[in-house]
């Protein structure tokens, strides 16, 4: 029996099974499957006319060289070339023995051994070359699979960064929403942000922005508050005046006095914080001085303090101070470590009010701060009894942008800037300790220059 139809009803088959899961045109896969039942209705033409020179062998032989054919030379068949290469030599032995039989059957009858012989070679040919074929096959299916994960991961990973962006672009209305309000209350800070607004390749563009919103909000509230309370007083020396009492006139004018000396105070400490601002936006300002961080720690630890009973004069709260009086001046930048400082302050004052409104009376606010000298730095805690820090979050709170406070009510910058600060400005850093609802403590390590 000639071989040539079962291999012409295995090709049709594969073919049809390997391309399913391409993108076929309907008229190719109507063609294999015409090919295939004609296979198979000369395989059964083959088993009543019993011979090799016959029409049917000659058409099995054409059907073969045209499968060769298309698949070698068509795009679509692209896929199964390596499979028609391992057929390649069983269909031309094959071939080569019917046409020498049909031309001279003598010398086919004395080459019948030889050709036997090619082809159980060439079967052997086509099977190897059929499993290294499928192996292959298979190996590119996983490397596809792969790669479609891959693809799949990068889609996500956009997907998150898209997210992301609209995070950032969010947080940047938000902070030039909150420039616009600065530059209504001083000058030249209005112009430190126009220039910022023209230099937006500066990558810190949100971050100063938000260092000098909250900085310049303490002293801001003060002077505020004092002005509020110099017009009341304005009033009751104009009643007093009326009345004729010019003893009480003279002690309002004094008050009113020492309250314009104390806005005087805090606007020039507003002005020194958007210098120094000014200044750390410059390239190359990075100049240490020898610093008192006893000193620094307690000015802001007071005004911090202030900052947030000015917004709310119910509050209260226990300020506990543990200064190393051993403590030598260090180097470093005196207004960056104490923008550390008071974020970390104002941090700490944010969680005990937030606790203190969840617990009542019962609860007292405290936040204090420790300095201590060690071998080869200087130590700084800060610690507050507020609601403390999630375990899920604690590894994302220096990230930037990110903040467990109400829209509105912070940046998600300042503990990223801190990081900055300490470790990549000064060399040092910062530690984490924190129990929900419990305590949280800050511990800032600067080396010693």
């Amino acid at each position: 029996m000639n071989f040539d139809y079962i291999l012409l009803i295995f090709v049709f088959s594969h073919l049809r099974k390997t391309l399913q899961s391409k993108i076929l045109l309907p008229q190719i896969d109507k063609y294999l499957f015409i090919g295939f039942w004609l296979s198979i209705m000369l395989l059964i033409a083959e088993f009543f006319l019993h011979s090799r020179t016959h029409i049917t062998a000659w058409i099995a032989h054409a059907m073969l060289f045209t499968i060769i054919y298309f698949c070698v030379t068509q795009n679509e068949f692209k896929s199964v070339k390596p499979f028609i290469y391992s057929i390649l030599p069983f269909v031309v032995v094959n071939f080569i023995e019917d046409f020498i039989a049909l031309i001279n059957s003598s010398f086919y009858d004395e080459w019948n051994n030889y050709f036997d012989t090619a082809i159980v070679f060439s079967i052997i040919w086509f099977f190897a070359m059929f499993f290294i074929t499928r192996k292959q096959r298979k190996d590119m299916e996983i490397e596809q699979l792969k790669a479609i994960e891959r693809e799949k991961e990068f889609q996500q990973s956009e997907i998150l960064k898209a997210k992301l962006e609209i995070q950032v672009a969010e947080r940047t209305a938000q902070l030039r929403s909150q420039k616009d309000e600065l530059q209504k209350t001083l000058d030249e800070l209005k112009t430190t942000q126009e220039q910022l607004i023209q230099s937006e390749k500066m990558a810190s563009l949100g971050e100063l922005t938000a260092g000098i919103a909250h900085e310049i909000q303490n002293p801001l509230n003060f002077v505020n508050n004092f002005s509020e309370v110099s017009g009341e007083l304005l009033d009751e020396m104009n009643e007093e005046i009326e009345k004729g009492d010019f003893d009480e006139v003279k002690n309002i004018a004094n008050d009113i006095k020492q309250n314009l000396e104390k806005i005087n105070f805090h606007g020039k400490r507003a002005d020194s914080i958007v210098k120094g601002m000014l200044q750390h936006s410059r390239t190359g300002n990075n100049t240490k001085e020898p610093t008192n961080i006893n000193k620094l720690a307690d000015e802001y630890l007071r005004l911090a303090y202030h900052g947030l009973r000015a917004k709310d004069k119910s509050f209260n709260a226990d300020l506990i101070t543990d200064f190393d009086e051993n403590l030598p001046k260090i180097k470093v930048l005196a207004q960056e470590i104490g923008r550390v400082l008071l974020n970390l302050f104002t941090n700490a004052f944010y969680a005990t009010h937030q606790r203190q409104k969840k617990s009542g009376e019962a609860y007292k606010p405290i936040v204090s701060v420790k300095t201590e000298l060690k071998a080869n730095g200087i130590e700084i805690t800060v610690k507050d009894n507020g609601i403390g820090i999630p375990e899920s979050i604690k590894s994302k709170i220096m990230q930037p942008f990110f903040t467990t406070k109400p829209s509105g009510e912070g940046t998600g910058l300042g503990l990223s800037l801190s990081y900055d600060i300490v470790v990549k400005g000064h060399g040092g850093s910062i530690a984490i300790d924190s129990k929900e609802n419990d305590y949280t403590a800050f511990t800032i390590f600067l080396p010693l220059e």
